[in-house]
């Protein structure tokens, strides 16, 4: 019958003195014995905060003295929480991973670079580039005359464009 008892059990924190059943089955000389020893450990919780504020503000006098301020307390931990973070394996984990993604990626990079720079070389010497450029230069020499070689690719378009639509013109006016 111990297992199945009706009387209800006080929770950690709820007071004895209120639980009504176990009041009554308690002799009167137990509960002042429970009574005093309620007391003497409410007083030694009152000695323990009073203990336990002085050393705080002692711990504060302390700190004061060393020009330790809440702003480098706050660093201070930061810098250990960091620490502890950096020291964890998941980090070490994820951090050798990105090192290893940003390696390929930055290699993947450099290899379309290449690829890009490979297409324009072969652009540019491919025959049908070395027709047209020979054709710009041709106009160039025809239209420029005296002017001194080089200049922008549009100054170049727009001298053979010029060019083109004058020999079209003069090809005209012959016929």
């Amino acid at each position: 019958q111990g297992l199945l008892r009706s009387d209800s059990i006080p929770e950690v924190g709820e007071d004895a003195a209120a639980t009504v059943g176990m009041a009554e089955t308690l002799s009167e000389e137990e509960q002042d014995e429970l009574r005093k020893e309620l007391a003497k450990v409410e007083e030694e919780i009152q000695t323990l905060s009073q203990v336990l504020a002085a050393k705080e503000k002692h711990l504060a006098e302390i700190k004061r003295k060393l020009g330790i301020n809440s702003l480098q307390e706050l660093r201070q931990n930061i810098t250990k929480s960091w620490q502890d973070v950096t020291s964890t394996t998941a980090y070490k984990k994820t951090s050798e991973t990105l090192s290893q993604a940003g390696q390929k990626a930055s290699a993947a990079f450099s290899s379309v670079g290449s690829v890009i720079t490979k297409k324009f070389e072969d652009v540019r010497n491919s025959p049908t580039f070395k027709s047209f450029e020979e054709k710009v230069e041709s106009l160039k020499s025809k239209v420029g005359g005296s002017k001194p070689a080089g200049g922008d690719f549009g100054e170049v378009l727009n001298s053979a464009a010029n060019a083109s639509a004058t020999e079209t013109i003069a090809e005209q006016t012959q016929e």
